[in-house]
């Protein structure tokens, strides 16, 4: 009885004449794993990120605000140096991020509703949730029960 393949395994190897011969890394590429899933696991990540539900502020606090805004548009001529904490939503997903900005106060646009600070910052006003700044220490604040 004859071994499987004992009629084809002295012949010599097969050399193409019109295909050169692959080169190793080439041929190394094509047994390398491969992503079946392509953007699965950014999924997995963005999914994974947290994000922040953004707090409703009570009419006192809304109140508060305005008035703080007000000052600042009262003395813009200074270009107070006031921090503001904003909700920034997430493009991607419900909620956002609180983030913080300081520097000098440039601009109120009341049409467009933002605080443009004078690094360029732009700042929602409808999304402010605290400004504080040495501007306001120097405020009176009156009591009625005086």
């Amino acid at each position: 009885m004859t071994k499987a393949y004992d009629d084809i395994i002295h012949l010599p190897h097969h050399v193409s004449a019109t295909h050169p011969p692959m080169a190793v890394i080439d041929r190394a590429a094509q047994f390398s794993p491969f992503a079946a899933l392509t953007g699965y696991e950014a999924a997995i990540k963005e999914t994974a990120r947290l994000t922040d539900e953004k707090v409703e502020l009570d009419e006192y606090m809304k109140d508060a605000l305005n008035d703080r805004l007000q000052i600042i548009a009262d003395r813009l001529k200074e270009h107070p140096e006031i921090v503001i904490t904003y909700f920034q939503p997430d493009v991607k997903k419900n909620g956002g991020a609180y983030v913080t900005v300081s520097g000098r106060a440039k601009k109120i646009d009341e049409y467009k509703r933002v605080v443009v600070m004078s690094d360029g910052a732009v700042v929602p006003v409808d999304e402010i949730i605290s400004i504080e700044g040495q501007i306001f220490e120097t405020m009176v604040i009156h009591s009625y029960d005086e």
